[in-house]
Order: C-alpha cells, then structure tokens, then sequence
C-alpha cells in the first residue's frame, strides 16, 4: 500500500473492553492482533490503521478528529460530551459488552435513602460530570470529587456516596453499599467523526466495517439447524418451531423427504432437538454461525 494511500484510523478500547473487541472483529472476519508491548494493534487490512486508547478519552479524540471512528462507552461519550456522531450500539452477549449501571450508593446503614438528602454532601466518583448532571436535574448541591479507584471503599469516611459502575453489584455488596439511584445505564457504541462521515471513501470504509459487526452480534446467540423429514411430517416439524423462525425447505434425491433447515436462538435448542426427532425428523445436525446480516 503507497504511503498517499487513504486509511481509517479505528480506535480500540484498551482495558475492560479489549478482549471482547477483539473477539468482535475476529468473529466479523478481521484478524485483529493486540500486543501487550505495543498501542498499535496489528489487523489483516491495509486500509485500517488500529490505534489503542482508554475508553474514558476515545470520544474526545474522535471529536478532535485525531481518530475518525471508535469503540467506547455510552458513559464515556456522555462523560466528555465529545461532539461525535454515534453509529451504532454494540452491545452483545459477551464478557463486558453487556449493559452496565453507573449508580449512586451509599453505606447500608447510612441516613442517604435519595440523592436529595445529599444536599452539601460528598460524593466521589469517576464519573464527575455524569454526577453534577444527575445532581442538577434534581435540584441538589453537592461536592463532587474525582476518585482516581477504589471508589466502593470510600463512604462513609472519604466520601458520604459514591458514583460507580456495577455490572453484577458484587463489589458494592461485599463493600455493604446499597443502591440509591441508577444514574445511567451504558452499552458499547460505535463511534465515528462528522468531518471522516463526510468523506465518501471512510463512510464506505465504515458502513462496511459496521454491517460485519452488527451481523457478528447477531448471530452471537443463534445456530442453525438442518435436518431431514418425511414429507408426511413436515407440518408437524415446522410446528414445533419458534414463531419468528423461517425456515427453508429444500428436495433432497429421495422424493419422500426434504431438507429443512433454520436460524433459532441457542437457548431453545436443547430442548427443542428432541422435539424434532419425535416429530419424525432424522439426521438433525446443529452448526454455529459467524454473521448474520440481516
């Protein structure tokens, strides 16, 4: 590739998120390398420039135009209120790409029961400008400070509350934190520049790197199933399937069956493979699926 050559510089989250990112594009087709040693990671496409960043300053840089286009979270992109364009939202099945809660907690036994009783108070968080945000569309004053880690362990001696991420309110139990308020809820998003979007070469570039995503995501919780019937028990078969799946039916060589074949998500199917094997159906082969692009 010529030096003069266009390229798309993507942005990786570089910690919680980085594995499950990197799964991501593995599973849409890219071999994506991420080196301990390096913030450059390796990918299989001479057009992508890959560069490895903390999800806290992505949308910032995005919006400086120093990347055009990234994964990060919803709370981060809210935290720096960054001017970017928000393309998609990522969130999949997969170790930290769930939905997460930034909440407002206090001590179990605490006299804090809403965020107004925080008026004048303490509050310690990561996340200063999401909390002065929730503070203000209530009305309450409170001293917000920026906590550098640790912030469960905080109240009620360094802070009356806290703002903090839970994803399974493990920490904030074994800390005897109890919830006040879920402040936000946050997936991740894909993230681009206004100026990169108004390029017709990185909008394509983009557009196609995101239909792969999404249709990785997808197929994350589905497989597909094949199987053959005899043509009597055909009826019977599609009836056990989920009312959302469409399934296709094709001739085989012997006249008196068919091949019938389906996407249904992988939760049904250990109950419903032997469904199909009384219905009359033989031959019932479960196969993963990398994309689905709907």
């Amino acid at each position: 590739m010529s030096e003069t050559a266009p390229r798309l510089r993507l942005g990786i989250p570089k910690g919680s998120l980085q594995e499950t990112t990197q799964k991501l594009f593995q599973r849409a087709g890219y071999d994506l390398r991420i080196s301990g040693r390096s913030y450059y990671p390796d990918i299989d496409d001479d057009e992508i420039q890959c560069i490895l960043i903390r999800p806290q300053e992505m949308a910032r840089y995005v919006a400086q135009g120093v990347i055009d286009c990234a994964i990060t979270g919803l709370d981060w992109m809210l935290e720096t209120g960054a001017d970017v364009v928000e393309m998609a939202d990522l969130q999949a099945p997969w170790p930290n790409y769930g939905k997460v809660r930034w909440v407002m907690a206090s001590k179990e036994d605490s006299p804090f029961d809403t965020v107004r009783d925080l008026e004048g108070r303490h509050i310690a968080t990561e996340a200063v400008g999401m909390t002065r945000r929730f503070l203000a569309e209530h009305g309450v004053t409170a001293n917000v400070e920026f906590s550098w880690g640790a912030t469960e362990v905080k109240p009620p001696i360094l802070a009356d509350a806290i703002v903090d991420v839970s994803e399974t309110g493990s920490s904030l139990r074994a800390n005897k934190l109890r919830v006040m308020h879920v402040v936000l809820e946050s997936t991740p998003r894909f993230i681009a520049n206004r100026e990169a979007l108004g390029e017709a070469w990185k909008l394509a570039k983009i557009e196609r790197m995101l239909m792969l995503l999404k249709g990785a995501i997808a197929a994350a919780t589905r497989v597909l199933l094949a199987m053959n019937v005899p043509k009597p028990r055909v009826e019977a078969v599609l009836g056990l399937l989920p009312a959302l799946a469409t399934p296709t039916v094709s001739t085989l060589a012997d006249p008196d069956w068919v091949d019938l074949s389906t996407v249904i998500s992988d939760g049904q199917v250990r109950e419903l493979i032997p469904r199909l094997y009384a219905a009359g159906a033989r031959g019932i082969i479960e196969l993963p699926i990398n994309k689905i692009i709907e």
